[in-house]
């Protein structure tokens, strides 16, 4: 059975946060008790317990196979250590990135992309944190086509997002993709624009959305990537989207929530202070209420890290942690079973002591079971026996 008390801990569910205990019975919360401390069962010493964090993107994998862009590393090496780092970092879902692309300079072809799906597929009953696959689709090109069935037999796919290729149109400028292409093919200038120009044109008579709609809406999330005007945003609505997965501009994330989709940003955007690439600052977004989702993006340790400086920066508590926890669960339709501390949810549970900058993790459970555990709590209140009372008592009084 999984059954444990984690008592004296500063609870946070959808509305405030409390210093009480939950009470976690065969892997789901049985009871979540505000203002008592109890002298049994696990001492959380005053530190944020919060339901585990939901990634709905992450290109993290990526990280553990490529160290460095000549070094690669096999895939079940690289997924064991991602996995041990989402934990550690109070990560209890993630959705892994796949890019399924046949655009020029892509490191991984479309039958390469499907076998690491399928192995990923394969091993992700045996880690420690639950894993699922989302799958970045380029919608302009017919070579996508004869792969959308053998991705629709993926277990684990879950979400299914619009990654359009076309170069100029969405996250890179012409003269990025200009000098991408000049580095990656020691091309002249005149050669790189050539060959863009070509592969702009081609891609501009080509639109696979409603095939890749056809393919997934019965029971897949659909998103948009990277949208960067208002009619990104429209076409993507029009063809199923009901999220705009990091939007480059205030005008793609206004027209997103105009049209009632969920906007998601990633969380190093927040904790750096904007984009690494000069897109839509998060704290833009924020300011007008314009993003709904924090995920990892390319740094799993962001997702507690912003939850720490959007608290320090006077957001709610309640507010920040729903941004990584129960409003992705609600777009995945997975909140009636998780993503917030609430009676009868999965015990899917993390534990962290804010540092200054960062949070420090020292618990997390999925479903009921202890998967990480470190001792990091120097810092924090330990449990007053004045205000203890024995979980036992307390319990038969319950019955």
């Amino acid at each position: 059975m999984n059954t444990h008390v984690l008592t004296n801990a500063r609870i946070v569910t959808p509305h405030e946060n409390f210093i009480g205990t939950v009470e976690i019975e065969n892997g789901l919360i049985a009871s979540v008790i505000k203002d008592k401390f109890y002298a049994s069962g696990i001492d959380m010493k005053q530190q944020w317990l919060i339901p585990g964090c939901i990634d709905i993107h992450t290109d993290y994998l990526e990280k553990e196979l490529y160290p460095r862009a000549s070094a690669a590393f096999p895939l079940p090496f690289a997924l064991h250590f991602m996995d041990a780092r989402a934990a550690a970092c109070g990560i209890t879902t993630v959705f892994s990135a796949v890019s399924f692309s046949d655009n020029e300079g892509k490191n991984r072809s479309l039958g390469e992309a499907l076998e690491l799906a399928q192995q990923i597929d394969r091993a992700r009953h045996s880690m420690l944190v639950r894993h699922f696959l989302h799958a970045r689709i380029d919608p302009n090109t017919d070579n996508i086509l004869p792969y959308l069935e053998p991705m629709r037999q993926l277990e684990s796919l879950y979400m299914v997002v619009y990654n359009e290729q076309i170069p100029g149109q969405r996250q890179f400028t012409m003269e990025q993709q200009v000098v991408l292409r000049m580095k990656a093919f020691s091309i002249s200038r005149e050669e790189a624009l050539d060959r863009l120009l070509v592969q702009i044109e081609k891609a501009k008579q080509i639109n696979n959305r409603h095939a890749i709609l056809d393919a997934f809406k019965d029971k897949y999330i659909i998103g948009s990537h990277d949208d960067t005007t208002t009619e990104h945003v429209e076409e993507g609505r029009v063809f199923g989207a009901t999220l705009s997965e990091m939007p480059t501009s205030l005008a793609a994330a206004r027209r997103a929530k105009e049209l009632g989709l969920w906007v998601c940003l990633g969380a190093p955007n927040y904790y750096r202070g904007g984009s690494h690439c000069g897109n839509l600052s998060c704290w833009e977004a924020l300011d007008e209420d314009l993003a709904d989702i924090l995920c990892s993006d390319y740094h799993f340790p962001t997702m507690l890290a912003s939850v720490v400086k959007m608290i320090d920066e006077g957001i709610s508590p309640s507010k920040a942690v729903n941004m990584v926890s129960l409003n992705p669960a609600t777009l995945l339709n997975f909140h009636h079973e998780t993503g917030s501390i609430e009676i009868g949810k999965r015990a899917d549970l993390v534990a962290f002591e804010s540092k200054g900058s960062f949070a420090s993790v020292s618990h997390v459970f999925v479903d009921g079971v202890s998967k990480y555990r470190a001792d990091y709590t120097h810092g924090v209140q330990p449990l007053s026996a004045e205000k203890t009372q024995d979980w036992g008592v307390l319990k038969d009084s319950l019955l």
